[in-house]
């Protein structure tokens, strides 16, 4: 049997966020939070707040995060070598899950820090964590917005973003606490936010680790459904039958199939033209790379589920 192996990108970049619009983004964000994180640690040691000096902790592993995913993103445009045949398009998902791991290790260092504090708790300036923590709310607000275009296309904008829309959330709450102890001088109101944000960080990063980790078995990605992929194909002139088909992620944005298609003899001289309208379709679910096998309906069937 022949194999068509074919490689297709024109169409796929309207799926894609634009690389130029990324850049932007993420080097914006990685300066405004750079920022923060010194204005928030100088802030938590002068006031001694817990809240203060946990969500530094938090939007630092957001630079880092940022600073990975852009080089990430930067690593999609090398060519492919001998040795990386596909490139070094996987870095995407690589960095994906190791930012839903670096959140899942910081909820337990918070979670940590928060129980000492309880047993042991410290007065806290709540007027000054409040200014701080407001600023937060400005500057993840606005980093979250320039990430809003990509984050359903690719999961490594969608990290970024929720990233960026839970640390916005997070200097909500500890805006509320600092209000809180500064007209009550309740000081394990300081303790009780760290781990309401542990628990909002939890239940964000959930689905980002989730997600990455599928990508990362070479699972089918999220937004792949398998029955309308094959009936697409099966849309195609002259396809009986499609199985053996796979499907996986090669990165965040770029999708990839194998099949067997089951052809009709009668279309035999046309099987490149066949080919080239299956993977048109399939450019438009977000697939940019396919390899087809095909089979003839008359050939006798060497495949148990055939």
């Amino acid at each position: 049997m022949s194999a068509g192996h074919d490689h297709s990108h024109h169409h796929h970049h309207d799926h894609a966020p634009k690389l130029d619009h990324l850049n932007t983004a993420f080097i914006a964000g990685i300066i405004l939070n750079s920022a923060f994180v010194i204005i928030e640690v100088i802030a938590g040691l002068f006031t001694h707040s817990l809240s203060l000096l946990t969500d530094a902790g938090h939007n630092l592993s957001d630079v880092a995060g940022l600073a990975l995913a852009l080089l990430a993103f930067k690593l999609t445009k090398v060519n492919a070598t001998s040795k990386y045949t596909y490139g070094y398009k996987r870095s995407t998902i690589i960095v994906s899950f190791f930012n839903a791991l670096v959140l899942f290790a910081a909820v337990g260092i918070i979670g940590y820090e928060a129980i000492m504090r309880f047993m042991h708790p410290e007065k806290v300036a709540g007027g000054t964590m409040a200014w701080v923590a407001f600023i937060g709310i400005i500057i993840n607000a606005v980093t979250a917005w320039l990430f809003v275009k990509g984050k359903d296309k690719d999961l490594n904008v969608k990290s970024a973003y929720l990233h960026m829309a839970v640390d916005a959330i997070v200097s909500l709450g500890v805006v509320i606490s600092g209000i809180i102890i500064y007209f009550t001088n309740l000081y394990w109101i300081d303790s009780a936010v760290s781990i309401i944000i542990a628990v909002v960080i939890l239940r964000g990063t959930w689905s980002l680790l989730s997600d990455s980790l599928r990508l990362e078995m070479d699972g089918v990605p999220k937004e792949m459904d398998l029955d309308m992929i094959k009936a697409e194909l099966l849309k195609g002139k002259g396809i009986i039958d499609v199985h053996h088909m796979h499907v996986w992620a090669l990165s965040t944005t770029d999708n990839a199939l194998t099949a067997h298609i089951v052809i009709n003899p009668e279309y035999l001289s046309s099987f490149d033209a066949i080919k080239y309208d299956l993977r048109h379709r399939l450019e438009h679910l977000n697939i940019s790379h396919s390899t087809f096998e095909p089979e003839f309906s008359d050939a006798e069937c060497k495949h148990l589920d055939c």
